[in-house]
């Protein structure tokens, strides 16, 4: 029998991590993309990803999940984790020692906090359902079939209440802005 792509890795195989890196690289792009907020923090928590599959290829069992599910789970570990730290980070460096937030004008931090502001007065609207499928997708990161299987709704109904629940946060949006912009 073929050993899996982690299996070689984890037996020292150099060609295996070109593989995985074939085989499993758009999956793990797609995972840093959307929890990522820049691209540069996207990259750098691939190669964060690509190291700890290497770290843990030998702790894989076939038995008891698919590779591509043991590489998800890795890499939704791995993003958490650095969002972790990126929300410590904030909250306790202070705004002389964070040049980066210092240097960002106030006027688009403002902005920042008001369109957050925004946002969560949104989702208080929300439907019970909608809201709590959008903050498992959006906050923690859940794909709709881990959503389902968390919450034992269907997979069309975890969908559907995330299609209004944005559809409906849109138009919240869309007319909290509208009546905020005032009249020349």
């Amino acid at each position: 029998m073929a050993l899996s792509i982690l299996q070689q890795i984890a037996a020292g195989d150099p060609h295996a991590i070109d593989q995985c890196f074939d085989q499993y690289g758009a999956l793990i792009w797609s995972l840093a993309r959307r929890l990522s907020p820049l691209p540069a923090d996207a990259e750098d928590a691939v190669q964060e990803i690509h190291l700890e599959i290497w770290r843990n290829a030998a702790r894989y069992d076939p038995q008891v999940a698919s590779e591509a599910a043991f590489i998800a789970t890795i890499a939704k570990r791995r993003l958490i984790d650095r969002q972790r730290r990126r929300s410590r980070a904030l909250e306790t460096t202070p705004m002389d020692e964070a040049p980066a937030l210092a240097a960002r004008p106030a006027v688009d931090t403002l902005e920042l906090q008001e369109e957050a502001e925004r946002i969560r007065v949104g989702m208080g609207r929300l439907r019970h359902d909608e809201r709590r499928v959008l903050q498992m997708s959006l906050v923690e990161g859940l794909t709709h079939n881990e959503i389902s299987q968390a919450t034992r709704l269907p997979l069309g109904t975890v969908k559907t209440h995330a299609r209004r629940g944005l559809k409906r946060l849109r138009e919240m949006l869309d007319v909290d802005q509208s009546s905020s912009i005032p009249d020349p």
